[in-house]
């Protein structure tokens, strides 16, 4: 009895759990590295309530999310865009639908040994396009600043760019300077190159970094529901045409109420729900 309550509780009614719990086939999901701890822990969850549903997630960058749907090697596509519209860098993917999933917020991120706390848009600009080099210049030690980048076609790197340094570009070579293909790469990288700095979405910061403050405001779930900090993006499961099937209930399940306020919270996301915008 406790089981079919709980499977009723997570799709609305009894009924619907037992035309769920029918469910079968296979779902392939392929994209964004930073919503990729979202993707699993949704995978795991939807599976042990519809045990015949296969899914398989992996993560290689925001850009191979909505290229893997158009090529029909995946059927979800995960991006922190809405891929179905043009961006800075990237057209539209035309014929994919944009489903909203979740809103991530990101950080930029320092080693731990590294002293700043707080950054300026203006400071993050100089760092990141390589006209700061140095700790001491934003009031932190007299060390050399290696600046951790994501590579193009990453989502976090898109947005980074557009919210925390208003369109500057990022340096793209020297001594000082790193380029890591995602999310888990970043956060290793940060714990383990001293003087370090990068930018993550918070399911990945540790207390081995930092998630610095930009222009006084810390990354929180408050701060960003009432606007004060500007670094988020929502996050997207792209796919060709409206979803159906397995990959539609999926879906559902991580935009239903009990997803979205409980493992999606729990793993620093933010509610879509939450927004006002």
């Amino acid at each position: 009895m406790i089981t079919v309550l709980a499977v009723a509780v997570a799709f609305g009614s009894v009924s619907a759990a037992s035309a769920a719990s029918k469910l079968s086939g296979k779902i392939v999901i392929n994209g964004s590295s930073a919503l990729l701890p979202l993707t699993l822990q949704a995978a795991n969850e939807f599976k042990k309530l519809n045990p015949k549903v296969k899914i398989s997630a992996s993560a290689a960058g925001s850009v191979t999310g909505p290229q893997s749907v158009r090529k029909g090697i995946a059927d979800i596509g995960a991006c922190d865009w809405d891929a179905s519209m043009d961006v800075p860098g990237f057209k539209a993917f035309e014929g994919q639908v944009a489903n909203k999933v979740a809103v991530i917020p990101f950080a930029a991120v320092v080693n731990k040994g590294v002293k700043a706390t707080n950054l300026t848009t203006k400071q993050l600009q100089g760092i990141f396009s390589g006209k700061i080099t140095n700790w001491k210049e934003v009031g932190g030690d007299d060390a050399e600043i290696v600046v951790v980048n994501r590579a193009f076609g990453s989502g976090t790197r898109v947005n980074f760019q557009m919210k925390a340094l208003d369109g500057v570009n990022f340096m793209s070579k020297g001594d000082n300077y790193k380029e890591v293909k995602s999310s888990g790469d970043m956060k290793t990288a940060i714990e383990t190159t001293p003087n370090s700095i990068g930018y993550i979405d918070l399911v990945y910061v540790t207390d081995k970094m930092r998630a610095l403050n930009i222009n006084s405001y810390a990354p929180t779930e408050a701060n960003i529901i009432n606007g004060k900090y500007d670094v988020w993006a929502y996050g997207y499961y792209m796919t060709k045409g409206k979803p159906t099937g397995a990959v539609k209930a999926f879906i559902e399940y991580v935009q239903s109420k009990e997803f979205q306020n409980g493992s999606l919270k729990k793993l620093k996301f933010i509610p879509i729900s939450a927004m006002k915008k």
